[in-house]
């Protein structure tokens, strides 16, 4: 780097970017856009069933192909956008993304729609922690909490706002525009950040890929979100399921001792052993699996036991989404002065109070204003835990450190949709109510035991806590 260069960083360090919060606007869409793409199909399966005459199982790969690709390629993609640039990293996964739902919504066989669904998974492993990395890297102090809370609300948001825009293309124009309504919104996102983001090398711009690294951790991502789907589907006590999640276990513990022995490692292991990124990650994973296992419970209780259809179902899902973009930008006003702790334990408590109600009553009211009490608590957990496990990383370390976040985001939701698959059993293939009543008591009492956790383990204000 030159000396010319190295001022002009250093001016650039000083100074606030005059269009951050321009810039946060469009990450924020581009980031709806991927949580969009985790529910936005549910909704829209059974007709996706009768026009392609797909199965069950294929069915079931057209959520999960996105889900297990999205979350075994993140790390790789945080340290893509490490070594060349958060800037480069985010277009190239808006233009990936965006082609690849073009041609999901194209799709005339299950073959072609699937091979879609992975190549948007690929497209929002980019796209997703370069973009946070960015919003980490523009930010800073109070600031930083603040853009940290508009960017949970709109992610948090997103996947109540799925359920709905699903209901309301698939009932209108038809289930090729669950995609297609990706592809201008990309495009035009893609043009506004090439002009307004700053230039940005690698922090490390000669540096090589950590091609073993990532293998690993892919592979191991995606034996445990598999074993997770099949467990939902098949039950949990298989001998696939034991074997799946061994071969995770193995394969994560030789990513970890490469990754201590590689030249130019995929991530530094140690990030997790810092007790904030540790807890923020575990944080993370609890929050999403929570608003998955409530949005998973809803829709089926809708749509099975009330025979409610897909835009009646979506529609019932607005207060959701406004509650969790709610409860997620009034924690980022806050944190700064409150600190992580009390506002992580009251968010968790919020959801365990709000999915227990539907224990003692299923009626259709209860459970709209219940799951909606239950959506601001688990909006609140999204910024405490991305600000806990990002507010105290040096910026060369953002990109991997975003991937870590997004990682587990993706976890947590296979975990909540399996976890809920299996509990909520017999409601799904039944006439009963009790699998759904069950459901909701294990999502309360996890929300419970996690406030306990994070009453242990959050760090208390910034600066307090190294």
């Amino acid at each position: 780097m030159t000396s010319s260069e190295i001022r002009e960083s250093a001016v650039q360090e000083r100074t606030p970017h005059p269009w951050r919060w321009r810039i946060l606007g469009f990450l924020g869409v581009a980031q709806l856009m991927l949580i969009l793409d985790v529910t936005v199909v549910a909704i829209a399966l059974p007709h996706i069933e009768t026009d392609l005459g797909m199965g069950r199982e294929a069915l079931t790969w057209t959520v999960s192909a996105y889900t297990l690709t999205f979350g075994g390629l993140m790390l790789l993609g945080g340290r893509i956008a490490d070594l060349l640039g958060a800037k480069r990293v985010v277009l190239a996964g808006l233009l990936v993304l965006t082609a690849a739902s073009l041609v999901t919504g194209l799709a005339d066989t299950g073959a072609i729609l699937l091979s879609g669904r992975v190549a948007q998974g690929v497209g929002a492993a980019l796209l997703s922690p370069s973009a946070l990395s960015l919003v980490v890297t523009l930010f800073d102090g109070d600031e930083r909490n603040r853009a940290l809370g508009v960017w949970s609300a709109l992610g948090g948001g997103g996947a109540a706002l799925g359920v709905l825009l699903g209901g309301l293309l698939t009932a209108g124009p038809g289930w090729p525009w669950v995609f297609y309504v990706n592809v201008p919104i990309g495009l035009a996102i893609v043009v506004a950040l090439a002009v307004m983001l700053p230039r940005q090398g690698g922090a490390v711009p000669r540096a090589r890929v950590d091609v073993l690294g990532a293998a690993l951790v892919t592979a191991s991502s995606g034996a445990v979100i598999y074993a997770l789907i099949s467990a939902g589907d098949h039950g949990w006590l298989t001998a696939t399921t034991g074997l799946l999640l061994l071969l995770a276990a193995v394969g994560y513990a030789l990513f970890v001792v490469w990754q201590r022995r590689a030249r130019s490692p995929l991530m530094d292991v140690m990030l997790l052993a810092r007790r904030p990124v540790a807890t923020g990650t575990f944080l993370i994973l609890m929050a999403t699996a929570l608003m998955i296992a409530v949005f998973f419970l809803g829709t089926f209780y809708f749509q099975h036991a009330r025979g409610y259809g897909a835009l009646h179902t979506g529609l019932l899902f607005l207060p959701v989404a406004l509650a969790t973009m709610i409860g997620a930008n009034a924690t980022g006003r806050v944190i700064g002065r409150w600190g992580a702790r009390p506002l992580g334990v009251a968010g968790l408590a919020i959801a365990a109070v709000g999915m227990s109600a539907p224990a003692v009553s299923m009626r259709p009211v209860v459970v709209v204003v219940s799951v909606a009490v239950a959506a601001a608590g688990t909006g609140a957990m999204f910024v405490v835990a991305s600000a806990t496990a990002l507010g105290q990383v040096a910026p060369h370390e953002a990109g991997v450190a975003s991937g870590i976040v997004s990682t587990f985001h993706e976890f947590g939701a296979s975990i909540g949709a399996a976890v809920m698959s299996s509990v909520a059993a017999a409601s799904l293939v039944g006439d009963t109510l009790s699998g759904f009543t069950d459901g909701f008591v294990v999502a309360a009492v996890a929300a419970g035991l996690s406030a306990v956790v994070a009453a242990l383990l959050t760090p208390g204000r910034p600066g307090r806590v190294h």
